[in-house]
């Protein structure tokens, strides 16, 4: 199975070996090639002139056979005979690798000639040795002057064919040495070339290693000067560098995402604590209220005046239940106006204010309850219902003259638990229900009996505790239908922390 190698996976020690190793066997092949090409050159150059020295050397042998032959026939020693002997054999060699083919070149042809005339001399030649050494001398002198004849042929021949080679072979030098000299120029831009092509190939390399590099240390430098919006770096390769810049990105996500969480974290108590502190204020303000005589000093006269002229007509017993519910009611209000109460507590103060408004007018209040006992236990702001109640009476049913009715009724919708405060009094306009939702709906002055806490108080320590928006419904159908007010309330069982607080510490 063959593996591929995948260029982004290398290291960067492998990277740098592969490109240099690439550059350098680059450069050696074709300085090889280009040192082949002139060794070729330079062996036809050598070649041009190896035919005319083949000749002057036939021609020389050529010589040396006539003049050893000469020798012998003036002097006859054996000396002279072995000296001939040895240039026979020699020229004899030579003239054995002359052409002989009929086809060919003209100097092919003029090779052949010459063979044949060797041949022809040599067979003269050594016919007038054999006579010389027969004694027969006017044989040997015929014999002589046809050789010496010959010989003067055979080497006018070689002379013509050497001259006719050597300009030939001047013509094919002249032109071996224009190429030789244009091959050389192309050599050196060739050379040129690769050099330059290797040093591109090199500063392209390690251009493209510097370049993540100094992305790298620019991202870095905005980093170390608290800029942490850096655009991330590209990942090419999967080398050290890629590692490190993989390593410096995942960096900054993780610093970018701290930030945000850390943010997000200070943003979430800087809510917590203005909720916590209007709270606070919203709690206080009501408190201060009460116990800065807030509770109308007429409601508390006819109320006390109410339980002194009960006690004159029927006895201590109910002027005793009617100052104890009075009692109750306002210790309420001094020790719950800032805690977080139960339903029931709630409640139990609508029964005890009832009871006080129904002493107060003869019993001209009806009032009615339908309660889920399961829901009692339901956590929820102090000094709620009260002053929910405390409005449909004041605003509502106030005029009746015994035919007011309230209704209270705690039920649940899915998670969320609803406190119903009905009236069948006179009803509220739609402006004004819109005024009393959003806060902006003020009394020029305090009712005679109401506590002093408007409906704005009630409305935002709701919003408060139950972290909602909607925390609040009013309906009304219309003049002298009614009213209706619609609580709703987080399930917080009794016992579990209020969440405001729990986050104020």
């Amino acid at each position: 199975m063959k593996m591929k190698i995948n260029p982004k996976k290398l290291s960067l020690q492998e990277k740098m070996s592969c490109v240099f190793i690439l550059a350098n066997m680059l450069v050696f092949l074709v300085t090889l090639l280009l040192f082949t090409g002139i060794n070729s050159m330079s062996r036809e150059i050598d070649m041009v002139y190896e035919d005319n020295m083949h000749l002057n050397e036939l021609s020389d042998a050529l010589t040396s056979v006539q003049d050893s032959m000469t020798d012998y026939l003036n002097a006859k020693t054996s000396d002279s005979l072995e000296e001939f002997y040895r240039n026979e054999q020699t020229y004899t060699e030579m003239v054995e690798e002359l052409n002989d083919e009929i086809a060919g070149t003209a100097f092919l042809r003029m090779e052949r000639s010459i063979r044949y005339m060797s041949q022809e001399y040599l067979d003269v030649v050594g016919q007038t040795i054999e006579a010389k050494r027969g004694r027969n001398v006017e044989k040997y002198r015929v014999r002589y002057e046809n050789a010496t004849q010959m010989y003067g042929y055979i080497d006018t021949y070689i002379n013509s064919l050497n001259n006719e080679r050597f300009r030939n072979n001047s013509e094919n030098y002249s032109r071996l040495s224009d190429a030789f000299r244009r091959f050389e120029t192309i050599s050196i831009l060739v050379l040129t070339v690769v050099i330059v092509g290797n040093v591109v190939l090199i500063i392209r390399f390690t251009g493209g290693m510097i370049r993540p590099l100094k992305g790298l240390a620019t991202s870095a430098d905005e980093v170390a000067r608290g800029n942490f919006d850096v655009e991330l770096i590209p990942v090419a390769a999967e080398d050290e560098i890629g590692i490190v810049t993989k390593a410096f990105n995942q960096m900054v996500v993780s610093i970018r995402q701290y930030i945000e969480r850390l943010r997000q974290s200070m943003e979430i108590q800087q809510s917590l604590k203005e909720k916590e502190l209007m709270m606070e204020a919203h709690l206080k303000d009501a408190q201060l209220k009460y116990l800065q005589a807030q509770i109308n000093p007429h409601f508390l006269f006819n109320t006390l005046n109410a339980g002194a002229q009960l006690a004159m007509m029927e006895g201590a017993d109910r002027t005793y239940d009617y100052v104890q519910n009075v009692a109750e009611f306002f210790r309420y209000n001094v020790k719950k106006g800032n805690e977080t109460v139960t339903v029931r507590e709630e409640i139990e103060l609508v029964d005890n204010y009832i009871y006080i408004l129904n002493v107060r007018f003869s019993g001209e209040i009806h009032y009615e309850k339908k309660i889920e006992e399961s829901l009692l236990s339901i956590q929820m702001p102090g000094m709620i219902l009260q002053p929910v109640v405390e409005n449909c009476v004041n605003h509502g049913i106030r005029e009746m003259e015994g035919k007011g009715k309230i209704w209270l009724k705690v039920y649940q919708e899915e998670d969320v638990v609803c406190i119903s405060v009905r009236d069948n009094g006179k009803g509220i306009s739609p402006e004004k229900i819109e005024k009393i939702l959003n806060g902006t709906y003020r009394e020029e002055k305090h009712v005679g009996g109401s506590n002093g806490i408007g409906m704005d108080n009630v409305i935002a320590r709701l919003k408060l505790y139950s972290e909602m928006d909607d925390v609040m419904s009013i309906y009304s159908d219309g003049e002298n239908h009614g009213t209706e007010f619609v609580i709703y309330l987080k399930k917080k069982e009794e016992g579990e922390p209020y969440h405001v607080q729990d986050h104020a510490g």
